[in-house]
């Protein structure tokens, strides 16, 4: 069957219909892949997206249609995910599938790697970091591996750093295969070499990719090594480069394949100016034993604690600009002025500044949690005396609060601990940090 048509309408298993749009004054699709084409169609009365598969390009058609049929009747892993929701009625040997339509105000991650958007802050950088780890986590923890992760897979909304992950199609269940391996500068040395199949492993070696891509919009291991005369890459460089030779660009121990200005310009320019920390998960996730299937690769929670340990020591100045800060410290603005961090709420995963406008989410004060959207506590200023700030308790959680004398009080919702260094506050469970007052010099 050739194209869809504009106004054709379509049957669903659910026994609703689609009916297929224009997507804009010069074309009736709205983006077309390797695998099909995306239309713009009306379906239960909303706008939605259908992707619509190419019959010559699907080996096991039956197969794929019932994966994504068990994948629809799941759910989504979380709201991150264009997931698919309907599929349509077979025609002529194919079949297409439902699913929500992407909002203006995200645009492809492709865009920003070529450098025609940029994030509006390094919060939102980080915040984007911390929804593509927290979606791929959420879908392992569902039972799935997605087996085709790549810069394709995400639209962003570069003001907030809010994803979407799109492209759902390929995702099986664990120990299944889609018969997707995946495009080769985002799949794992171990499928480029043909050593094993797709499955939560070789997703998180794919999500370092992206992750690294996302911060340095360079590639991990195009440095020195992969730069070629003739500018000709063959199906051999590539398996070399990617599986049977491959180096991290800012592997300690292997200078071979350093950065060099053609390809790693960015990532020499932004490696000093990210935490330690996270370069320190990056050397981990790409070293000799990982690259070269000896070591499992970093966890999603792993990757979590460190980008909720940055978003927090990321710091607001007075005049709107934002600096990476250690929480024990002083920093310098870009504008010019100096300023200093008044206390830090020591946790034992990490610290946290305490500044006026700066915040806790349930991940800070909540055991054993990973929400970092949700926002349980603020630090303000005082009315009566803009000297004096505190946070405020934006819980249904009481705290007990036990100040410098030994005596313990609550704090209920609303209510403010004022910031004294030497006061513990437990947040529920026997979870407590302690606020800790900075040196007022270096």
């Amino acid at each position: 069957m050739a194209g869809l048509k504009e106004g054709q309408v379509l049957n669903t298993m659910n026994f609703k219909t689609v009916k297929v749009l224009r997507a804009s004054k010069a074309k009736v699709e709205l983006g077309k892949g390797g695998q099909g084409t995306v239309y713009k169609v009306e379906y239960d009365g909303k706008p939605m997206a259908l992707k619509w598969y190419f019959k010559s390009k699907m080996k096991n058609p039956q197969k794929f249609y019932d994966n994504i049929k068990n994948n629809i009747s799941v759910g989504r892993p979380t709201d991150s995910f264009l997931w698919p929701v309907d599929l349509t009625d077979w025609v002529d040997g194919t079949f297409g599938y439902v699913m929500p339509i992407r909002p203006k105000e995200y645009s492809d991650f492709s865009k920003y790697l070529l450098a025609k958007v940029n994030f509006k802050s390094d919060s939102a950088l980080v915040n984007a970091a911390l929804n593509i780890v927290d979606g791929f986590m959420k879908l392992h923890w569902k039972g799935f591996n997605y087996q085709d992760l790549n810069d394709g897979n995400f639209f962003v909304n570069f003001d907030t750093g809010d994803v979407l992950i799109c492209d759902n199609d390929n995702v099986m269940g664990h120990g299944f295969y889609s018969g997707i391996a995946g495009k080769c500068r985002y799949m794992a040395p171990e499928i480029v070499r043909g050593d094993k199949m797709p499955d939560k492993q070789t997703d998180r070696f794919s999500l370092a990719v992206v992750l690294f891509m996302l911060i340095f919009a360079n590639h991990p291991l195009e440095g020195r090594a992969t730069v070629k005369d003739d500018d000709i890459i063959t199906e051999s460089d590539e398996k070399r480069f990617y599986g049977t030779d491959p180096v991290f660009i800012f592997d300690p121990k292997n200078k071979r394949n350093a950065p060099n200005k053609l390809t790693s310009s960015n990532a020499i320019k932004l490696w000093g100016l990210v935490p330690d920390y996270i370069r320190d998960h990056f050397m981990e996730a790409f070293d000799h034993d990982k690259l070269h299937g000896k070591k499992p690769q970093l966890l999603e929670s792993t990757w979590l604690n460190a980008f909720i340990r940055w978003r927090s020591e990321i710091v607001k100045c007075g005049c709107g600009r934002e600096n990476y800060v250690e929480p024990t410290g002083r920093f310098t603005c870009d504008c010019g002025k100096n300023r200093r961090i008044p206390a830090h709420l020591k946790f034992k995963k990490y610290d946290v500044p305490l500044y006026p406008g700066s915040e806790l989410f349930a991940c800070h004060t909540i055991a054993d949690n990973e929400d970092f959207r949700s926002k349980t506590a603020e630090v303000i200023v005082s009315k009566s005396d803009p000297k004096q700030i505190g946070i405020r308790n934006l819980s249904n959680t009481t705290w007990f609060v036990t100040g410098t004398d030994g005596q313990s009080a609550p704090k209920g919702k609303n209510e403010v601990v004022r910031i004294v260094s030497g006061v513990t506050i437990d947040f529920g469970r026997t979870h407590t940090a302690e606020i800790i007052g900075n040196k007022k010099e270096d």
